[in-house]
């Protein structure tokens, strides 16, 4: 793990890229402040895998997902301006996981799906508001 999170710094994107997808599955909470750091990394491939880890819980399960306090607001910051549209679709998935109780995901993804200039992230986004597929498929049950 010492190897994957110093190939975090290195100054091959693909290198970047390649350790943010091995912590997509290796993830522990020792590495995961520098995983949420890579956000701003200035190749986009290298943020796609980022968002990507920090979005799927199905490479590693709810053990260290971060929560709301620590990747929101740098999704929101990417759903909005990143550059890049494949790095606006993952942000997307990431502002999803929280937008059953997180009023500025809801919002945010609604601006997405309005204003969005790709139609794939646009399409995305829908996905997560609600009334949306993946929304209602994961709304709390009102049982609790």
């Amino acid at each position: 793990m010492g190897a994957v999170r110093a190939g975090l710094r290195d100054p091959n994107a693909a290198v970047r890229e390649g350790c943010c997808r091995l912590l997509d599955h290796l993830v522990d909470t020792e590495s995961m402040s520098a995983l949420i750091a890579m956000v701003g990394d200035p190749d986009a491939r290298v943020r796609i895998a980022v968002f990507h880890a920090l979005a799927c819980d199905r490479c590693k399960g709810d053990t260290c997902a971060p929560g709301a306090d620590r990747v929101l607001d740098p999704a929101l910051h990417h759903l909005a301006s990143d550059p890049d549209r494949h790095v606006r679709a993952m942000a997307a998935e990431l502002v999803g996981k929280f937008a059953h109780f997180e009023v500025r995901a809801v919002a945010a993804l609604r601006a997405s799906r309005a204003g969005d200039p790709s139609p794939a992230v646009r399409k995305k986004a829908g996905w997560f508001i609600p009334g949306g597929t993946i929304y209602e498929r994961t709304r709390p049950s009102a049982t609790g």
